[in-house]
C-alpha cells in the first residue's frame, strides 16, 4: 500500500537526519588526522540544533544518538568498531548525548512556540477576513455567501448552511456538490435540536459524510454549518478543529445579526405602511369630505326650498354642486392612479405627440381656473414628436400647474418653458409663489408627503407622486428646485424616443 503525503511527509526529516548525520561523519573523517576527535562533537553538536530548529524534537533526538554512535564508530579509535580505547571517550559520549538531548528539547520547544505564534497569528488573520467580509454582507444571502466562500476556502471543503423554516431546517445555501440528503437533513436537524456537533469526525453519527456545527449565540441556535471533505480523511486534528469552532461561532453571530436586520427592516416595513394607512385615512377624512359637505349642502338647500329660491340661486347652488363633485373625481382619480403606479399596472399608449398639443390641451382642462391668469409660454416654433402616452403626460401638465395656482397668488403669473436638447427635451413650470423649505425638496415626490403651506391649500399629497410615477414610465426625470427670486420651477426632462409598454 503506498504512504500517503502526510505519512510521508513525517519520514522525511528522519531521512534529512540521517544525511547530516553522514555528512558530518564524512568531513570529521577528513579532518580526524589534523584536530583532536572530541571536538568534533561539536559539529554533531550544531547538526542537532539545525535538526530540533527544522524538523522537531523527535528527528533532533534521532540524530542526537546517529551522532553518538557514528562518532564512535567513525572517528574515535579503534576505528570501525564500537570498542573504546580510551575511557575518557565514554564521558565524551555521554556529554554529546546528554547535551544533545537538552538541546534538541530546548531548540523543538522554540520551534513549537514558533509554530503555535504563527498559527496563532494565521488564526486571527483568518478570523478577522471573515468578520471583514461578514460586515460588509447586507443581506443574509450574502452574509450565507460569505460564510461558504471563506469556510470552503480555508478548509478546502464544500460548505452548508442550514437554516430553519415552517418546514423544519432546511438548506439556505450550499455549495453544489455538497451532499444533501434525507440523511444529511436529518443530522444537521439533530445539531440544530441539541445545540452540539455531530456527523463525520465525530461520536455521534460519525457515519454521516459531512461534519455539522451548530450556530450558536447567547440567544440560541440560528443554524448549522456543515462541511464536506471530498478527499478521504481520517479528521480534523485539534487545531482546525479550534478554528472550525471558531469560524462557527463568527458565523452564527452574522446570521443572527442579519436575521435581526431583516426582522427589524419589515419592521419598519409595517410601520411606513401603518403611516401611509394613517395618511390616506387622515387625507380621505379632510380632503374627500370637504367636497362631499358642499355638495350635500348645496342639494340640501334645492330639495327643502326649491320653490321658494330663484332661478339664479338654484343655478349657482348646481354649479357648486357640479364645481365639487369635479373636485371630488378628481382627487379619488388621484388615488386609483396611486394604486396602478405602486402595483405597477401602469399601461402607456405611447404615439408620436406634438408637445404643443399636449400643452394646450392640459390648459384647456384648467380654463375655468386660468381665466384671470397671466400664463407665459416661451415654445419654439419647431418642436420635434415625441413618443408618449398623450393623456398620461397630459395629467403630469396638469398636476404641476394646478400646482403652481394653488401655491401663488392669482396676481402672479406662471411660465411654461419647453427646450430641445441633444435627445431630450426640457419643460419647465415656474411659479412665483411661497417656494418650497429646501429639506422638503427632495421629499414632495412621496405619496401623501405636503410641504409646508397656507392653511386654506386643499389635497392628497399625492399630485406630485403621480407625475413622478408617469414621467419614470416614460423613462423620464422630475424634480423640483426654487427660483432665485420667488417660488419653485419643477422640470420634466423626457427622451425623444420611449420604449412602448
Amino acid at each position: 500500500m503506498k504512504k500517503s503525503k502526510a505519512e510521508q511527509n513525517k519520514i522525511v526529516p528522519y531521512f534529512m537526519s540521517i544525511a547530516l548525520v553522514a555528512i558530518t561523519t564524512f568531513l570529521g573523517g577528513l579532518i580526524r588526522g589534523a584536530i583532536e576527535p572530541t571536538n568534533i562533537v561539536i559539529f554533531y553538536l550544531l547538526i542537532v540544533v539545525m535538526t530540533a530548529v527544522w524538523w522537531g524534537r523527535y528527528p533532533a533526538i534521532t540524530t542526537s544518538l546517529l551522532s553518538v554512535l557514528a562518532f564512535d564508530y567513525f572517528l574515535v579509535p579503534p576505528y570501525l568498531t564500537f570498542a573504546v580505547s580510551d575511557v575518557q571517550y565514554v564521558f565524551t559520549f555521554i556529554g554529546l548525548l546528554a547535551v544533545g538531548l537538552v538541546v534538541s528539547a530546548l531548540a523543538s520547544k522554540t520551534r513549537q512556540q514558533a509554530m503555535d505564534a504563527q498559527w496563532r497569528e494565521e488564526q486571527t488573520a483568518i478570523l478577522y477576513r471573515l468578520s471583514k467580509d461578514l460586515a460588509a454582507s447586507d443581506s443574509l444571502e450574502a452574509v450565507l455567501r460569505s460564510i461558504r466562500m471563506n469556510v470552503g476556502g480555508i478548509f478546502d471543503c464544500r460548505v452548508a448552511v442550514f437554516l430553519p423554516s415552517d418546514h423544519g431546517i432546511t438548506p439556505g445555501s450550499f455549495d453544489h456538490d455538497f451532499p444533501i440528503d434525507e440523511h444529511e437533513n436529518t443530522i444537521a436537524a439533530w445539531v440544530f435540536r441539541n445545540g452540539k456537533p455531530a456527523g463525520w469526525g465525530t461520536d455521534t453519527l460519525p457515519a454521516s459524510k459531512a461534519h455539522y456545527l451548530p450556530l450558536n449565540t447567547s440567544q440560541g441556535v440560528f443554524g448549522v454549518l456543515g462541511v464536506f471533505f471530498k478527499d478521504d480523511k481520517a479528521g480534523l486534528d485539534p487545531g482546525a478543529c479550534n478554528l472550525l469552532s471558531a469560524l462557527a461561532s463568527q458565523a452564527a453571530v452574522a446570521v443572527q445579526r442579519a436575521k435581526l436586520t431583516e426582522i427589524s427592516r419589515q419592521m419598519e416595513l409595517i410601520r411606513e405602511r401603518e403611516k401611509l394607512q394613517t395618511a390616506l385615512l387622515n387625507s380621505i377624512s379632510h380632503d374627500l369630505r370637504t367636497p362631499l359637505v358642499t355638495i350635500m349642502g348645496a342639494l340640501s338647500s334645492l330639495l327643502q326650498d326649491f320653490s321658494s329660491i330663484d332661478a339664479e340661486t338654484r343655478k349657482e347652488l348646481l354649479e357648486t354642486a357640479y364645481e365639487e363633485s369635479g373636485h371630488l373625481n378628481r382627487l379619488v382619480g388621484n388615488l386609483l392612479d396611486m394604486t396602478r403606479v405602486e402595483a405597477g399596472a401602469l399601461k402607456m399608449k405611447t404615439k408620436p405627440c406634438e408637445l404643443r398639443d399636449v400643452i394646450g390641451a392640459s390648459l384647456h382642462l384648467l380654463k375655468d381656473k386660468l381665466e384671470k391668469r397671466d400664463i407665459q409660454m416661451h415654445i419654439p416654433r419647431v418642436l420635434p414628436e415625441i413618443l408618449l402616452d398623450f393623456n398620461l403626460m397630459m395629467r403630469v401638465l396638469v398636476n404641476l400647474i394646478d400646482n403652481a395656482m394653488k401655491y401663488s397668488a392669482p396676481d402672479t403669473p406662471i411660465e411654461i418653458t419647453v427646450k430641445v436638447l441633444e435627445n431630450k427635451v426640457k419643460i419647465e413650470v415656474k411659479d412665483k409663489g411661497f417656494g418650497i423649505p429646501e429639506e422638503d425638496l427632495e421629499r414632495i415626490f412621496d405619496k401623501f408627503y405636503r410641504a409646508v403651506k397656507p392653511r386654506q391649500i386643499t389635497g392628497t399629497g399625492l399630485g406630485l407622486s403621480i407625475c413622478k410615477g408617469i414621467v419614470e414610465a416614460h423613462g423620464g426625470q422630475i424634480f423640483a428646485k426654487n427660483n432665485p427670486d420667488k417660488g419653485v420651477m419643477f422640470t420634466v426632462i423626457l427622451p425623444l424616443e420611449v420604449k412602448e409598454t
